[in-house]
């Protein structure tokens, strides 16, 4: 049994990066590095959250777009921009330029994030759908569009960027409900990286999981705090 689960170790952990170049492994290792610390600040509701999670998305976008992961390719480059957005709005609402207050949503909101949700899922499908001219290098010869290509990695991935994108936007807003979004999407992104054979990336998603199951409890409590003081 130990043998079996030393193999089963050894297939996930280590056999996937025999074919790695250093820098390859570097990359996805500061990247990981990156985002655990970007996640730290966010429980914290500190604003370094943002400089450290741009460094994180950066990278990604490069290791996913390699790794054909559209979807979450897509993510990382809208974390980046929404990072920006995030960061300027934390800091126009932190009256010591590095912490903020938070609430829950509104019912506008909560309307707006489900129809961002439904709007990503559409988008991220059409990009999915024009997959095989995007690999075939902008040319539709000898092309053949559709969703065939698609495993079930690839839906996952079309999922977990809807997910993504309303934690972001929730985040951005200072909004508790990001959290739930953070829990479900890490969640799932799990077995989707070990399938992609991206061991180090699914135990950041498994740390990512636990850390924001930690924020949403930490979020709630500040907020239940601060009802008390006031109260």
């Amino acid at each position: 049994m130990l043998i079996f689960d030393r193999m089963n170790l050894y297939d996930l952990f280590v056999k996937p990066y025999e074919n790695y170049s250093s820098l390859q492994i570097l990359l996805e290792a500061t990247g990981t590095f990156f985002g655990i610390l970007s996640v730290y600040f966010s429980i914290k509701k500190n604003i370094w959250v943002y400089p450290t999670g741009i460094i994180s998305t950066l990278i990604y976008v490069y290791i996913l777009f390699n790794f054909g992961l559209l979807g979450d390719c897509m993510i990382n480059v809208y974390y980046t921009a929404m990072s920006i957005y995030g960061w300027v709005l934390w800091s126009k609402n932190s009256k010591d330029h590095i912490h903020v207050e938070v609430s829950w949503a509104t019912n506008k909101e909560r309307i707006f994030a489900g129809i961002l949700f439904v709007l990503s899922i559409a988008l991220v499908t059409l990009i999915y759908y024009y997959k095989p001219y995007i690999d075939n290098q902008f040319s539709l010869e000898g092309t053949h569009l559709g969703l065939y290509h698609l495993d079930w990695a690839n839906w996952l991935d079309v999922i977990t960027t809807s997910i993504f994108l309303v934690g972001m936007w929730f985040m951005a807003k200072q909004r508790i409900e990001n959290w739930i979004f953070w829990i479900i999407g890490d969640f799932i992104c799990i077995p989707m990286m070990i399938f992609k054979e991206l061991a180090i990336t699914s135990v950041q998603y498994l740390v990512f999981t636990i850390m924001a199951i930690l924020g949403y409890l930490n979020w709630k409590k500040s907020l239940k705090e601060k009802s008390t003081i006031k109260s």
